[in-house]
Formats: structure tokens, C-alpha cells, sequence
């Protein structure tokens, strides 16, 4: 890949509505093209036989089996209530 520019750096910085100083904008070019650098390893690889994964462990679903059970009644749930009515909590006004 092309070395990134410091006109693209300014061109993202426009974009993004980011205000970049001369120094600011050739230290990204810098630290960008480290980066590019960097992952650009990855292309040396032999992945020619490598199954593509979309996580590096394997994750199992670790949630419980949906069993039905017993719930109480809404009368059951209504008894504690300080207030309730037509069979709902009724519960202190916070908008007016």
C-alpha cells in the first residue's frame, strides 16, 4: 500500500470537523504510516489453509435453558404495593 500523504491526513481531519496544527497534522502522517505499516505484516502470512474465525476463542452460549415455571399471580404481585389500581403499580408522578 501507498505511504499515507500529509494532504489525506488533512483531508480526514477536515472531515472528521478536526482543527490539526502543521506539527499535530505531520505527527499523524507519521504515526499512521506505523500503523499501515504494522498491519500490513499480516499480508505475509500464510493463510492459505487457516479456516476464517469471526472470534479467537471459542465461545459457547452460556445462558440457561428457557424452562417454564410458576410465576406468581398479578394479585400475588399486587399485595405488596403501596398503591395500585385496575390491576397496575401505581407509582408517583414525575412529569407534569
Amino acid at each position: 500500500m501507498a505511504n499515507i500523504t500529509i494532504e489525506q491526513v488533512k483531508h480526514v481531519a477536515h472531515l472528521a470537523r478536526l482543527a490539526l496544527t502543521d506539527e499535530e497534522a505531520e505527527q499523524l502522517t507519521k504515526d499512521l504510516a506505523a500503523i499501515i505499516q504494522y498491519a500490513e505484516q499480516l499480508n505475509e502470512l500464510d493463510t492459505e489453509n487457516i479456516e476464517p474465525t469471526t472470534h479467537v476463542i471459542d465461545m459457547k452460549n452460556v445462558m440457561r435453558k428457557d424452562e417454564p415455571k410458576e410465576w406468581i399471580t398479578q394479585e400475588e404481585a399486587l399485595k405488596n404495593a403501596p398503591d395500585h389500581k385496575d390491576g397496575l403499580f401505581r407509582v408517583p408522578a414525575i412529569l407534569e
